[in-house]
């Protein structure tokens, strides 16, 4: 009904103008961007393309969060196969409602109903205020009902002929008396021949006096207006009286038609059902001409329905004009007792849903609205359905005692559901697990939602989808789709289709002509070829083959992906394109720019196989002479090419285990950007295959902008084996262009991996020590209150620590008690020779972390040494009167470092390094620096760090001897953690986090009672998305406090709310959801993490740089995505990064709880799971990055002008010093170096950096 919802959007934006409404149309393939969204008060949509909308959470899916009034017309449409739509609509507007207690008024208009009050229950409306029922007395005209029986076999002349003598006869007759007629036909073509032969019978009868429109006082004018029209039979059949109408015409013909019908011009009007239900055009009379309609919906002729009938019927009777009007219907003789009950008697609509349950059930599963049995019952309690299922039962295979023994028929709903749960598992389209009734989405499952795919064509793709296939395979899948099932194989098409298989089409056909999918692969094989097709029932089947064939053919792609099938997906993208182009793969690209057809006809005839991107690099003249045309034609060319989007791809490999190996891919954007060719983005996939092209090894879904110059993609990708491939490869696919594409083989030929590190300290299973062993009542007192013993790995380090003068790095999960190591080597420096008055210097990777240690650090000794946390560079070796401890950060101490003349206090002793896992260019200058100025000197260093992959070099670098290392696993922690993924397909964006939203409630609803919980979002812009997202749930589970602590008084919260600065964070507060980010103000800050520890809030959204700052822990802590937009450029170009190792590891670390089970849930995309999970428990991989550091350029520049640097020599000396020179010996392909390369590597880069 896409030409009505055009007719009512004109209509309504027509008389609303006054207003400043705006009105919009969104069917079929039609997109809303958010600024039309924005501007819009009215949108005309169909059930099936809301349905499609509101199954997205976020883009056009946020339509329905902004709805506030929802009109369904014509919902009588509930008793046929498109009702199922209705119900699933109306049952997700009306949980909605309840979820998010937002107010949305539905409306339902409908054509007279004897059960008019079960679709009001349904609609959940009030009898007694909001349920208003008209019957026929109410019509403002008398309706006089005439049905008449044509005789004849069904389709034969004979019958045709028939009908065409009782539309005379009655047409005449009627006009004869001055009145108008509207003959409502079935098919577009039909309202000509219709007309044509009612033409003709009455030039036979010599009745044409009748119908002549030349005494009309406007005729004249009328003649002169429809001359203008290019319709020739509109212009030919006007001079006797007749008018034509249908959606196929042009909507000026139509304007022109509604005009002249409405002034009597026309007093016969042959039309489409269209106008009954579209404009309101009354006549005295209204004739349906027959009662078959083609259905492209089922591939065959159906009984026009009685709505339909009813509808027309209502068009009869010009209200205030006439005081009657008259409905006529023809139909075949054997369906004459059908229509006169239906229509005059009138059954009780019934529901359609079970038909479309399975369906619908899936679809409010990717949503994340029904997650188990219990919702799904629920949710079936709001469709018409369950309205009818009570009423009469017995239509529904119910005995009418079970409404009665059950009113609310839990057993009936829990049957279906569960029904629908196994079809939906046993297609894998959902995980049901039947013993606690829970339902998990699939990547099939949610392909299926997002493209309106059936259950029962995923299983005919489970069966016939293969990792290979070739085009003809493709197509041959996707026309099996049970979408298709409607297309059935006629006999009188046979000649056509085999002519368009032998003469048309490239890709053979399986099946042939014979089978209905057969007929479908020719006619999207012929739609794609732009093939001219004869029969209007093939033209309308070809229209509806190509509509859902593009849509299916991206699920299969997307299917595709997800299960990384390489060839087949490039395959399927072509295809894909060549559906929604219309042209095939092996044509020449520039047929899609716009060329003229003799342009394109001498490219391909001269010039087929010059690529693209050399035409780009020509002249004009040039391409003119290569196409035999003259220099403007060439000109077109040359524009053309250099619009066709082209990239350049670098790559670099960089190995970071023995199996893992980072692929860095730089993509440069090697064409002219037009807004009048592609729009405001140009979207793409680049993926790392396989070296046999099988299986994709990790992929992206990138765009350019028009800003856009260069965009860096990051792969990391497993090496298994015990022998290598010898290269995978680089393929680069845009979305929208054929041809756009291109493929780099990336060898591994030279490339080394790094050994495994067999360096790992085994935890071992010895008793604790008590704090006795310290040997200092004093210091023994103070640690005995809060703690017992040490713990296993600080009683297997401790003696190393405590008693030797040895340097130390360890190596271990956060919260296994590193920290109080540290405090240990501190005690051992700054007390035992504290007449030396010595300085002990800790290192941070930031501020937040040396604050953290400094509070650590003072209950314990503050009273015996001075606790300087200290981040001005100028004060960093002060002296002091008594023994110190200054904390500060790594860019602090570069900063000091890279100063002229800086120089390093003598009364340094103790220089410890922590949080060494963050190792970045600035602390590895700082700490490179500060060794080579302290290399003659006595200074111990102590390193702690997370769990690495390989700590050799970081030992050997920080002068570690081998029995000060102490290199633990992740797992050997005291305190407890359960980490558990779950990954998604869904792309970065809004929509993800929408869907991460049930499961992360579920996780935060299972944190023991009084625990906090922290949940980290990718920005500061979506935590208070994700807060009201959670809310929401809060909303739907009944859980009216929210995330509230036990036994706060609701009062209180309300108190501290009130004193926020900004009152938007007030309404997540109140619900026991605090929100901190650096974007808020401090006080606002404070605040929130005051009720966080106090337990008074239990959640807390933060964003993903807030990880290495927030000064809190969770029991539970959430991971809701790990991939972040990064602002690039000065243009403010977009670009989709991931998070670092480290990042994650951080946040996990703030699961760790003293004595308590910490819960750690990592939300992330499928590609990313397993790389993530690896380096979690394996250990993070620590390379150096000081050759992209600016601040060893800086400094080396500066110390050779202040001549301390007087050769290359010294500066080589000085890089002795750095962990990249040990790295480089350890992991060369990293660096881009062969092994044994190294000291070149080093000449090179300092050439490239000496001043």
């Amino acid at each position: 009904m896409k030409a009505l919802a055009s007719e009512i959007v004109r209509k309504l934006g027509r008389r609303l103008a006054w207003l400043f409404v705006k009105v919009r149309e969104l069917t079929g393939d039609m997109q809303m961007t958010r600024a039309e969204i924005a501007e819009t008060q009215i949108i005309v949509t169909t059930p099936e393309k809301w349905d499609v909308v509101t199954r997205k959470p976020t883009g056009e899916g946020e339509l329905a969060s902004k709805v506030k009034l929802l009109i369904i017309d014509e919902v009588h449409l509930l008793n046929e196969e498109r009702g199922a739509v209705i119900e699933t609509i109306v049952a997700r507007t009306l949980r909605q409602v309840e979820s998010s207690q937002s107010v949305i008024r539905i409306v339902g208009l409908s054509a007279t109903l004897p059960n008019y009050i079960d679709v009001a229950d349904f609609l959940r409306v009030s009898r007694q205020t909001g349920l208003f029922y008209f019957d026929s007395s109410f019509r403002p005209v008398p309706l006089e009902q005439h049905f008449i029986g044509i005789k004849g076999r069904l389709g034969s002349p004979a019958q045709k002929k028939n009908l065409d003598q009782v539309t005379y006869d009655k047409v005449d007759s009627l006009v004869s008396e001055g009145h108008q007629v509207m003959v409502f036909v079935h098919a577009r073509k039909e309202t000509v021949k219709s007309a044509l032969a009612l033409k003709e019978m009455v030039l036979a009868e010599g009745s044409s006096e009748h119908f002549d429109p030349s005494d009309h006082p406007q005729w004249e004018f009328f003649r002169r207006e429809i001359s203008t029209s290019p319709n020739k039979e509109m212009k030919q059949l006007f001079d006797f009286g007749f008018g034509i109408h249908h959606a196929g015409m042009l909507r000026s013909d139509r304007n022109m038609m509604e005009r002249m019908f409405e002034a009597r011009a026309i007093k016969v009007l042959f039309c489409t059902a269209t106008l009954a239900w579209g404009v309101n055009l009354p006549a005295h009379a209204v004739l349906i001409k027959g009662t078959e309609i083609y259905d492209s919906g089922k591939g065959n002729f159906v009984n026009l329905s009685v709505l339909d009938v009813l509808q027309i019927f209502g068009r009869a009777g010009r209200p205030g004009m006439e005081s009657s009007g008259v409905g006529i219907l023809c139909t075949p003789d054997e369906k004459l007792d059908h229509y006169l009950s239906a229509v005059t008697s009138q059954h009780a609509i019934e529901s359609k849903f079970v038909n479309g349950m399975i369906d619908a059930l899936n679809a409010e599963v990717a949503l994340g609205t029904v997650t188990n049995v219990t919702e799904a019952v629920q949710w079936l309690g709001y469709t018409y359905l369950f309205v009818r299922m009570k009423r009469n039962p017995l239509v529904y295979g119910m005995p009418h005692s079970e409404p009665v023994e059950d009113p609310q028929l839990g057993n009936k709903r829990l049957v279906l559901v569960t029904s629908a749960a196994r079809q939906l598992a046993k297609a894998d389209m959902l995980k049901f697990d039947e013993s606690t009734g829970e339902f998990t989405i699939t990547d099939l499952g949610r392909i299926a939602a997002k493209y309106y795919i059936r259950h029962s064509s995923i299983e005919v793709f489970n069966k016939e989808f293969k990792p290979k296939m070739s085009e003809a395979d493709v197509l041959a899948v996707l026309s099996m789709s049970t979408e298709f099932d409607q297309i059935q194989s006629r006999e009188n098409e046979q000649q056509e289709l085999k002519l368009l298989m032998d003469e048309v089409i490239p890709c053979q056909v399986k099946g042939g002509t014979d089978t209905n999918y057969g007929k479908v692969n020719i006619l999207l094989q012929s739609y794609i070829s732009q093939a001219h097709i004869e029969d209007f029932a093939l033209v309308s089947d070809t229209a509806y083959a190509a509509q859902n064939g593009g849509r299916i053919i991206r699920a299969l792609l997307e299917i595709a992906i997800s299960r990384k099938w390489a060839s087949v997906s490039t395959i399927l993208m072509a295809m894909s394109k060549a559906v929604e182009k219309r042209m095939w793969p092996y044509e020449h690209p520039l047929k899609q720019l716009g060329l003229r057809r003799e342009v394109i006809y001498n490219i391909e005839q001269w010039i087929d196989d010059v690529p693209v991107s050399e035409l780009a690099e020509k002249p004009a003249d040039e391409i003119g002479r290569l196409i035999h045309l003259n220099e403007l034609h060439g000109a077109a060319v040359l524009r053309a090419a250099k619009h066709f989007p082209s990239v350049n791809i670098n790559y670099t490999l960089r190995p970071l285990t023995r199996d893992l190996l980072q692929i860095n891919i730089t993509i440069k954007r090697a064409f002219e950007w037009s807004q009048k060719v592609h729009g405001s983005l140009e979207p793409f996939w680049i993926w790392v295959e396989d070296q046999n092209g099988v299986e994709i090894l990790q992929w992206m879904y990138l765009a350019f902008r028009p800003t856009t110059d260069v965009l860096r993609q990051e792969f990391i990708v497993p090496v298994r084996g015990s022998s290598p491939p010898s290269h995978v490869t680089i393929r680069f696919i845009s979305d929208r262009w054929i041809g756009a594409e291109d493929e780099i083989v990336a060898p591994f030929s030279g490339l080394v991996m790094p050994e495994a590190s067999l360096r790992r300290t085994r935890m071992l299973d010895v008793p604790f020590l008590a704090f006795k062993v310290l040997s200092s009542p004093h210091l023994e007192s103070r640690y005995t209150a809060r703690y017992t013993t040490f713990n296993g790995m600080q009683t297997q380090c401790f003696w190393t620590l405590y008693n030797t003068y040895r340097n130390v790095i360890v190596a271990a999960p956060t919260g296994s008690g590193k920290t109080l190591l540290a405090h240990l080597a501190i005690w051992r420096t700054c007390v035992k020779d504290r007449f030396k008055k010595p300085l002990a210097l800790v290192i941070s990777h930031n501020k937040s972390n040396a604050h953290d240690f400094a509070s650590s650090l003072r209950p314990f000794m503050s009273d015996m040494f001075d606790v300087d946390p200290n981040f001005v560079p100028e004060h960093l070796f002060r002296r002091t009167l008594k023994p110190t401890v200054r904390i500060t950060t790594s860019s602090c101490l570069a900063s000091y470092m890279l100063f002229p003349r800086s120089s390093v206090a003598s009364d340094l002793s103790l220089l410890i390094c922590d949080d060494l896992e963050s190792l970045d260019e600035k602390y590895e200058v700082g700490v490179t620096l500060l060794l080579h100025a302290i290399q003659n000197r006595s200074v111990r260093v102590v390193g702690l760090s997370s769990p690495l992959y390989d700590t050799s070099e970081l030992a050997k670098w920080l002068h570690v001897p081998d029995e000060g290392v102490f290199s633990f696993q992740p797992s050997d922690r005291e305190q407890s953690i359960i980490t558990s993924t779950q990954s998604f397909t869904i792309p970065h964006s809004a929509a993800l986090l929408k869907a991460m939203a049930k499961p992360a409630y579920a996780a935060l609803r299972a944190t023991p009672a009084g625990e906090g919980a922290i949940v980290f979002v990718p920005a500061q812009s979506l935590c208070r998305s994700v807060a009201a997202d959670l809310i929401t749930q809060c909303g739907v589970e009944m859980q009216t406090r929210g995330f509230l602590g036990e036994d706060v008084d609701e009062s209180r919260i309300s108190i501290a709310a009130a004193g926020l600065e900004d009152q938007s964070l007030a309404d997540s507060l109140i619900h026991g959801i605090g929100i901190y980010h650096g974007g808020l103000a401090r006080p606002d800050r404070k605040l929130i993490l005051g009720l966080y520890a106090e337990g008074i809030v239990r959640v807390l959204v933060t964003s993903r740089d807030c990880c290495w700052s927030v000064p809190v822990r969770g029991s539970t802590v959430v991971v809701m995505g790990t991939q972040y937009w990064r602002l690039a450029g000065t243009e403010g170009d977009r670009q989709l990064m991931n998070y670092s190792n480290r990042e994650v590891s951080r946040m996990q670390s703030r699961a760790v709880q003293h004595g308590k089970i910490g819960r750690f849930h990592l939300f992330c995309q499928a590609e990313d799971r397993d790389t993530f999970t690896r380096f979690l428990d394996q250990g993070l991989p620590l390379e150096s990055c000081l050759l992209e550091s600016e601040e060893w350029a800086e400094w080396l520049k500066s110390r050779v002008r202040d001549g301390i640097v007087a050769s290359k020599q010294d500066a080589m000396d000085v890089l002795s010093f750095t962990f990249l020179v040990l790295r480089m010996e350890k992991n060369p392909g990293y660096y881009g170096i062969e092994v044994g390369g190294r000291d070149e590597a080093l000449s090179r880069h300092l050439d490239n950096v000496w001043p």
